[in-house]
């Protein structure tokens, strides 16, 4: 008869405790397809499941959009173009996005606002800037529930910047605009002189290792499908348009881990400055009932009982997910699924009470 070593011991009862907690958090979803991967001091642990057939690949091993969780990922890829020099945080993102040439003689308070706008701005919501430009409103109306961004690129969206007036001085006010982030990853092209998808490889996915993420949709078989509110229709892979750096990541549970457990362990990494600089809180806003919210260059930064979690959760048309570690815990948490916020049972919840409550 064998006996385990105590380390052994500890580590089985540790994985046991997370597959039971992670079975129940996928149970709780309402989803085709489902899953929860966890890791704690770099044991991993993953669930699967869903209300739909088995994939033909292990769901586990599919690519997910990510949606909005891709801000994360552009972020991190300021921080680092900025410790490399290439950009300022402080920079004006006018001059990266309008024409160069004199300012017009006479210029109102919504140009003024608007060439104040810097890179930080854009990343942290701060801009002045609208969710999404007024002009692709309604040419998105008709395609809301399939893809609704696809049609609207770079020109338009460079075009929208140079007409912009916001009524409100850049840093005053907190507004979420998937227009400001799609600039800036714009901007981050600009500086470096390399498109948004080759870019973000080139400094952040593969420096991190994560061969298995991509912005564009892969062979059939290789990526999870989305479906549509009832839970059955399926819908075309999400097509971003201009919005890539908002919105167009799709990576593996697998690589979403080693993504998380790099922000864990920032020294462990080629991207240290980096991943240390997008945990720093820089601004707070309420959010009503006497609760705050913090923010840093990437992230929503919450206090727990035992220390601060940081997550970013997202949606495309037909997919959700949530990413979120927690530094004092040693803990990621990533959950997917193939439809977009099942109203009661989405991935968001559970996944949230895994990481500030632990396993």
């Amino acid at each position: 008869m064998s006996m385990l070593a105590p380390a052994e011991a500890t580590t089985d009862v540790a994985r046991s405790l997370a597959e039971e907690r992670l079975r129940e958090a996928v149970e709780s979803v309402d989803a085709p397809d489902v899953v929860f991967a966890h890791s704690q001091y770099g044991l991993r642990t993953v669930a699967t499941g869903g209300t739909g057939p088995l994939p033909g690949v292990p769901r586990e091993a599919l690519r997910y959009e990510l949606g909005s969780a891709t801000k994360t990922f552009t972020g991190l890829l300021l921080a680092e173009l900025a410790r490399q020099q290439y950009v300022r945080l402080d920079e004006p993102a006018a001059r990266r996005l309008l024409p160069p040439g004199p300012p017009a003689y006479r210029r109102g308070t919504g140009e003024r606002h608007r060439d104040a706008i810097t890179l930080l701005h854009l990343a942290t919501h701060t801009s002045g800037l609208p969710r999404v430009p007024h002009d692709l409103i309604p040419q998105a109306v008709p395609k809301w529930r399939t893809n609704p961004y696809a049609a609207y690129g770079r020109r338009q969206l460079l075009d929208a910047f140079a007409g912009s007036r916001p009524r409100r001085a850049p840093g005053s006010h907190w507004w979420y605009s998937n227009f400001g982030v799609a600039l800036l990853g714009i901007a981050l092209s600009e500086a470096a002189g390399t498109h948004y998808p080759q870019l973000l490889h080139q400094r952040v996915l593969a420096p991190l290792g994560m061969d298995r993420t991509c912005l564009a949709p892969q062979e059939p078989g290789e990526d999870a499908t989305g479906h549509g509110r009832d839970g059955v229709r399926e819908l075309p892979p999400f097509d971003p348009g201009g919005f890539t750096a908002s919105a167009g990541v799709r990576a593996t549970p697998g690589d979403l881990l080693t993504y998380l457990e790099a922000h864990l362990r920032p020294g462990a990494t080629p991207l240290p400055t980096a991943l240390t600089y997008v945990r720093k809180p820089l601004l707070h806003t309420s959010a009503g009932a006497g609760r705050r919210h913090t923010y840093t260059l990437a992230w929503t930064r919450h206090p727990s009982p035992e220390g601060c979690v940081y997550f970013h959760s997202g949606a495309t048309m037909g997919q959700e997910a949530f990413l979120g570690f927690r530094p004092d815990t040693g803990t990621a948490v990533v959950a997917l699924a193939t439809r977009r916020y099942a109203r009661g049972r989405t991935v968001v919840r559970p996944a949230y009470r895994l990481l500030t409550e632990g396993i």
